[in-house]
């Protein structure tokens, strides 16, 4: 195994990186083993780039970086505004679906360390009434998006290396929700070393590099590698629905974002939600020299975000709520270029020093890399930004607490399952409501499902 690691040194000598090398020969046979074949993971040609890209200039972009004065707000689809525009979408995407034309993306790497909860966020219960799990909540809305269009719309599911396992066991032990196995596809993000401020590589134990997801970016690369777009086009995919796991409200499949994303032949669009607070924490899409682009929250200039139209809304207000539409064929060609540009993150990485002690740092000690997946919106000749309401389909868990936690994203789903049986003129429990994808996956499919023998405030249906 010693002979691995030393027809390793001279690509890693070439790169300045022979330094993980130092206690090689103090490994035995397995832990060189290991530390070979994470190095000969690495594209170093590759690695070497992005690490430059990394470590150029500072972390926190500058009204200059970011093209201020080039930027104007984006055309959207305010929501509900031209219903015979809306019923062409709808009929569009709902004949896509019909003949599998479309699959289902969801990016499933996080763990629920910020929740508490010890396993993937996914299995993070979020039900008002049923503790139905994130991971439930989307792949019912996939079953019954299937059973309503006849078509076994395929799911791929992104995950990590620290849950890829508890993920595949989630969807196991639930008997797949309901789904047909074969239409649920697991594959894996990848990962990137954490360097140091001078771009060096960092060793969490004497055999193996500090590695770390490599961002939802990294989704162009890992559909390749692993095989989903050959699985997308042997099933005739030519759409790709992406949603993140957080958001339990993604009305996933959604026919008018499907249909609206086709009728512009667009490549990539976007669902956003208007912002009515400039301090809102969410990124925002623009124009830059006529493309569409997002820009984190921390980017946009003051007097931009906190700009003004005539009817006093926001102009910047298109806050991004990380839910995509992409061509298949427009998958493959950011797979193919592979040149999503990197960012750069200071963070706390447990290491070893020179001695091989380990360190376990009290400040940013480290750059950890990672890719956004909207960074592939300005390589898009066409693309759509579809505004949506808040109230029915953003509610994402990030935090143990306050905004954007548990309660909030409870007390939204009970919220929304509140309206709708007011719709439908049933009487509203004082206390929290639930309706499951499986009973209905929107307000009028709500009202049609609705029996003498159905009573509130949970409706349900079995998978």
């Amino acid at each position: 195994m010693h002979e691995r690691l030393d027809a390793l040194r001279e690509t890693l000598e070439a790169h300045g990186q022979a330094h993980v090398l130092r206690f090689a020969e103090e490994l035995d046979e397995e832990q060189s083993s290991q530390l070979a074949s994470q190095l000969e993971s690495l594209d170093f040609a590759r690695l070497s780039a992005l690490i430059k890209t990394a470590l150029k200039g500072p972390d926190d972009a500058t009204s200059e970086d970011v093209g201020a004065d080039s930027l104007q707000p984006p055309r959207v689809l305010d929501w509900g505004i031209d219903e015979d525009r809306d019923t062409l979408a709808r009929q569009a995407g709902a004949e896509l679906l019909s003949a599998g034309k479309v699959g289902a993306f969801l990016v499933a790497g996080g763990q629920g360390t910020r929740l508490g909860y010890d396993g993937p966020k996914g299995r993070f219960p979020v039900g008002p009434l049923t503790n139905r799990t994130l991971f439930a909540f989307h792949a019912q809305r996939v079953l019954a998006t299937s059973r309503r269009y006849g078509a076994k719309l395929p799911f791929y599911i992104m995950t990590s290396r620290v849950n890829h396992e508890d993920t595949r066991n989630a969807f196991e032990e639930a008997h797949w929700f309901g789904l047909d196995p074969a239409q649920v596809f697991f594959l894996q993000q990848g990962m990137l070393p954490a360097i140091t401020s001078d771009g060096k590589l960092l060793l969490s134990t004497r055999s193996s590099l500090s590695l770390s997801p490599d961002g939802h970016g990294g989704c162009f690369r890992a559909l390749r590698e692993s095989g989903a777009l050959e699985d997308m086009e042997s099933r005739g995919l030519e759409q790709l629905f992406y949603f993140q796991v957080d958001n339990p409200l993604a009305q996933v499949l959604d026919p008018l974002f499907v249909g609206h994303h086709a009728m512009e032949r667009a490549e990539m669009s976007t669902k956003v939600v208007d912002k009515t607070d400039p301090a809102e924490k969410v990124g925002v899409l623009a124009l830059r020299e006529g493309k569409t682009c997002l820009l984190e929250y921390s980017d946009l200039p003051d007097q931009l975000a906190e700009a003004r139209d005539a009817d006093g809304r926001l102009r910047f207000r298109a806050g991004n709520i990380a839910i995509h539409m992409l061509t298949v064929d427009f998958l493959r060609q950011i797979a193919t270029r592979d040149e999503l540009p990197v960012h750069r993150a200071s963070k706390k990485v447990p290491c070893l020093d020179e001695k091989g002690d380990r360190v376990v740092p009290d400040e940013p000690n480290a750059v950890k890399m990672e890719m956004f997946v909207f960074d592939a919106l300005p390589l898009a000749q066409r693309s759509v930004t579809q505004v949506v309401l808040r109230e029915d389909e953003f509610s994402p868990v990030k935090n143990a607490e306050g905004s954007d936690s548990p309660a909030t994203c409870t007390a939204a789903l009970s919220e929304q399952a509140k309206r709708w049986m007011a719709s439908a003129g049933l009487a509203v429990p004082d206390g929290v409501a639930e309706i499951g994808p499986l009973f209905a996956l929107d307000q009028e499919e709500f009202r049609a499902n609705l029996t003498r023998g159905d009573f509130g405030p949970m409706f349900d249906r079995p998978a």
